[in-house]
């Protein structure tokens, strides 16, 4: 081995001292600064911090200010919607940034992977992370041992803040306080009090779907006809999407109800959140708040949505879709075999025309079939003849239809609901007691299920007994109101009055929804 000889560092003097102090370029020095939440208090700690940071860099002389990146009302347990954080990151990968100060460990993130992990990528880049309340700077040789312990602690505390925040909402739920967001909600919006009240013009367009709904309307027709009409969504834009019509069909909150706890979430870092199929619990919460739908408008409208799933099932197995493209559409049923009739542009000859056909002579269906092709024109002059059949006698479809409601109402369950409502609140007040002294409530839990499954029953049997009385009623009207027979063909009266259509070799029946049926010619 050589000898080895030091060179000491030569100490600058005079001008050539003061050229190098000159020369050395400035740390160029960003904060980060975040609150998690809207309020006010939250919002005066978020203009503390920036106008502090901004201060702070600015007094430092070999520091040069490279901004403020600030995150405001944004959760810490993730980086994916903090905008400026990530900003900030970009902005150093570029190398605008030489130093990051922040206020603590939990400003910069609460988990501790993420955490970890960005101070690492800036530690490659050579890029110190300065907390201030912990005192910690990243380059140093423990700092990154000690942030991962700090780190972990903040996210136990995150994890801790988070399951507080749960048991407050449950305590809410139990009480029946109900919270929601009214911005996107359509039909509704809150006074100065903070309730949920009705906004009149919003309010027409949901009862609008609901009644184009129950007329036979699909959700793509009745979403084209808002369109059409200029109407705007709860969110303000002018696309009506399916989706949102099956929603708001489906949303108990337009009957004055409120289900509670529908989605939960599963990890508080990534904020899941999953649909509640039973592994937590549900609240539901009655007469809330003011009603657009009536209980039992509604209860019919959910009666047609599991109606139009399948409409019917073929002998070879399969599924006919619910179809509203023309009055007649899955309505024309075969008298021979039971299929449904379709519809087809017919051209025999040179000779064009509009004919129904049943569709097991169309395709393969497991049954053989020999039911007459006959002409759309022949099906609207049955459906007249049909009704000036009934308007030709009217008091004996008028005591048939007396006879119909007196069925209804004998064939309706005696359950009393008000019964079933003492027994749940009797068994919940049961089941909360034992929850609270940690006893076993299976046995209690698992009634509250069957009563609730039978309330429901005979609230859909309840809606269902009023919609068909009503039918018949409004079918009353209509056969006393109507002075001459019809001339001509309504489809707007096929879509309201008319179940099915029969067709037989020599006759077609004409069924009404009101349980009257006629055979005419045809």
């Amino acid at each position: 081995m050589g000898n080895v000889m030091l060179i000491p560092a030569r100490r600058q003097v005079g001008s050539n001292a003061r050229k190098q102090e000159e020369e050395k370029p400035k740390l160029r020095v960003a904060a980060y600064c975040r609150v998690s939440t809207d309020s006010d208090e939250q919002a005066t700690s978020y203009e503390a911090q920036v106008e502090h940071y901004t201060e702070y860099i600015q007094k430092n002389p070999d520091w040069e200010f490279a901004g403020i990146y600030a995150d405001d009302g944004i959760s810490g347990t993730n980086t994916k919607k903090r905008e400026e954080f990530n900003r900030m990151i970009d902005d150093c990968k570029a190398g605008n940034i030489d130093m990051i100060i922040t206020k603590s460990i939990s400003r910069f993130a609460r988990n501790t992977l993420d955490c970890l992990k960005y101070i690492r990528q800036l530690k490659d880049m050579n890029i110190p992370v300065l907390f201030e309340k912990e005192s910690i700077n990243t380059m140093d040789a423990k700092g990154e041992v000690l942030i991962t312990i700090m780190a972990s602690l903040v996210q136990q505390e995150s994890q801790s803040l988070s399951q507080n925040v749960k048991l407050g909402l449950q305590y809410r739920y139990q009480q029946g306080k109900v919270q929601i967001n009214h911005n996107r909600f359509l039909g509704y919006t809150k006074d100065a009090d903070g309730n949920l009240v009705i906004d009149p013009e919003q309010a027409e367009t949901v009862k609008r779907i609901y009644r184009e709904y129950l007329e036979g309307l699909s959700m793509d027709k009745i979403a084209a006809g808002l369109e059409r009409d200029g109407i705007l969504t709860g969110a303000g834009g002018k696309k009506w999407h399916t989706s949102t019509i099956n929603k708001i069909l489906r949303n108990e909150k337009y009957i004055g109800d409120a289900l509670l706890q529908k989605t939960y979430t599963t990890d508080f870092l990534n904020k899941t959140r999953v649909k509640n199929n039973g592994l937590v619990p549900q609240y539901y919460v009655e007469g809330d708040h003011e009603a657009i739908i009536p209980k039992d408008i509604y209860l019919q409208v959910q009666e047609e949505l599991v109606r139009r799933r399948v409409v019917k099932t073929s002998a070879n197995g399969k599924k006919r879709s619910y179809s509203c493209n023309h009055c007649f559409s899955q309505i024309v049923i075969c008298g021979e075999c039971g299929e449904m009739f379709r519809r087809l542009h017919w051209n025999n000859r040179g000779v064009k025309s509009i004919v129904w056909r049943c569709i097991s002579r169309l395709e393969s269906t497991g049954l053989e079939c020999h039911a007459r092709t006959i002409n759309e024109l022949v099906l609207q002059d049955a459906v007249v003849k049909a009704i000036n059949q009934m308007l030709g006698d009217k008091s004996n479809y008028q005591a048939q239809l007396q006879l119909n409601i007196a069925a209804v109402i004998r064939a309706s369950q005696a359950t009393a609901i008000d019964s079933i409502d003492e027994k749940l609140m009797a068994l919940q007040q049961e089941l909360i007691q034992k929850a609270n002294s940690k006893e076993a409530y299976d046995e209690i839990a698992d009634e509250i299920f069957r009563l609730r499954e039978l309330r429901q029953k005979t609230t859909v049997d309840t809606a269902a007994r009023d919609a068909q009385i009503k039918r018949i009623n409004d079918l009353q009207d209509y056969i006393s109101q109507q002075t001459a027979p019809l001339t001509e063909f309504d489809e707007a009266l096929v879509r309201r009055w008319i179940k099915q259509i029969t067709i037989w070799d020599d006759r077609i029946t004409v069924e009404l929804k009101s349980g009257v049926s006629m055979d005419v010619d045809a």
